[in-house]
């Protein structure tokens, strides 16, 4: 249920208003990750390539989306902490017209434009039609993940993060299952895997627009959802498209990286694959943490809370700090048997070995940057954000062209890329928050 979060103690408050949103996400990447490990195991190690080289694209889509409903979740979460229900109402119609617009013009585009962007990304010949048809399948779903995304960010700006995750929950006992059924019963590979993530998406989609009818006053809307307030747009682009573009920056670092990894061969490429869900399953978290921060400071600034809106910042950072040096401590002792889940292969587990036991040692900045990042986002300076997110990209990615092109590091060299552009993220952001805090 919906949660008025200007008052009370911090630290448990934000505690349990964190917890659900990593488990939720949790839930996602271990679906995803259950993909890879069903392809992998099932359907060859071509087919978690093919899956692998389409996925950074895929997410970055999607992440896109997911930026738009962060930055309108700001404009909720400030419109319910200073109780303007009319208005609230309104942002949310008007939000959830143009996203469904947006999300179905970018899904056709994406299905004819799919052979042309796999070769922008120099993705091997051998896996390059399987790719195609795996990313053309899972774009049919976006408008169902915006929805749902929109939908969680609604009801997380309104205090509720365990709703999203039950459905969350449901949708991923279903993908996991049809995996299980199209992969291994029907065979049929990367394209089976794809049609069981869009219809789980398709579900979770359904039960919370089931949910917030029933047990959402605020949001049962009827004939108002159709309510399309112009004036409105102009704020929720604003936010909405900044927030995604932070959002996909880094993403399209991890492309462009990806195209770098793609030239080192398909064993490479499959390990690169199951290197990103085991390392999206530490990082991940730390968003999370800094997500958490932003919906609650964002009710307590609405609300003129300014002294609670600084405490939750100084909470957050403290929780994130902890975090990442558990994150670095579990993959140390675990970065074996976890490359073991995905693949057989002895070349692709030492691959991602090496890579894992450098880059838990770095998980520490980026929780840092995170909880900076989450602040900003609370206080409304989006602009921040987005260029230190641009910083970061931009320096990762001419890391790694260096260290892979000019010094012949491998697969190694990506932990050393990424520590360059999180420390120059949080160089570029300490001097705003000094000034801020000032």
């Amino acid at each position: 249920m919906t949660k008025d979060m200007t008052k009370g103690a911090i630290f448990p408050m934000l505690v349990r208003f964190t917890i659900p949103l990593i488990l939720g996400n949790l839930l996602q990447l271990t679906y995803n990750a259950i993909d890879s490990i069903v392809v992998g195991h099932y359907a060859g190690n071509d087919a978690l390539a093919a899956v692998g080289t389409s996925n950074p694209l895929m997410t970055l889509i999607i992440l896109f989306v997911q930026g738009i409903c962060l930055g309108a979740g700001i404009l909720l979460g400030t419109m319910y902490g200073a109780g303007d229900y009319e208005r609230l109402k309104r942002q949310v119609s008007t939000t959830m017209i143009a996203g469904v617009v947006f999300s179905l013009g970018v899904m056709i585009i994406s299905l004819f434009a799919a052979p042309g962007l796999l070769t922008v990304l120099m993705v091997d010949r051998q896996i390059f039609a399987e790719a195609v048809q795996y990313l053309r399948i899972i774009m049919c779903g976006l408008v169902f993940s915006f929805i749902y995304n929109f939908f969680a960010s609604t009801l997380r700006a309104m205090g509720d993060s365990s709703s999203p995750l039950l459905f969350l929950g449901i949708s991923a006992v279903i993908n996991i299952i049809g995996d299980l059924v199209f992969v291994v019963c029907f065979r049929a590979g990367t394209a089976g895997c794809a049609v069981s993530t869009v219809l789980s998406e398709a579900l979770s989609c359904l039960l919370c627009w089931i949910y917030i009818k029933r047990k959402i006053p605020i949001l049962d809307m009827g004939k108002e959802w159709l309510v399309f307030d112009k004036g409105l747009l102009k704020d929720t682009f604003q936010y909405g498209m900044v927030s995604a573009l932070q959002q996909s920056t880094v993403q399209i670092g991890k492309l462009g990286i990806q195209a770098v990894v793609n030239t080192m061969g398909v064993t490479a490429t499959a390990a690169f694959t199951a290197i990103n869900r085991i390392d999206d399953y530490a990082y991940i978290p730390e968003q999370n943490i800094g997500h958490a921060m932003t919906s609650m400071m964002a009710q307590n600034r609405g609300a003129g809370e300014n002294v609670r809106v600084t405490k939750t910042f100084h909470v957050g950072m403290y929780i994130e700090i902890a975090y990442g040096i558990l994150a670095g401590l579990v993959l140390i002792f675990f970065a074996n048997p976890l490359m073991c889940l995905f693949t057989g292969d002895a070349e692709t587990i030492a691959m991602g070995e090496s890579y894992l036991h450098l880059i838990v040692f770095m998980y520490i900045v980026p929780a840092i940057t995170n909880g900076i990042q989450g602040y900003f986002r609370g206080m409304g300076d989006l602009k921040i954000t987005l260029w230190s997110s641009i910083i970061n990209f931009a320096v990762r990615f001419i890391c790694c062209v260096f260290l892979v092109f000019e010094w012949n590091m491998g697969i190694t060299a990506l932990p050393w890329s990424y520590l360059a552009g999180w420390v120059a993220m949080m160089l570029y952001e300490i001097p705003f928050l000094v000034r801020k805090n000032k």
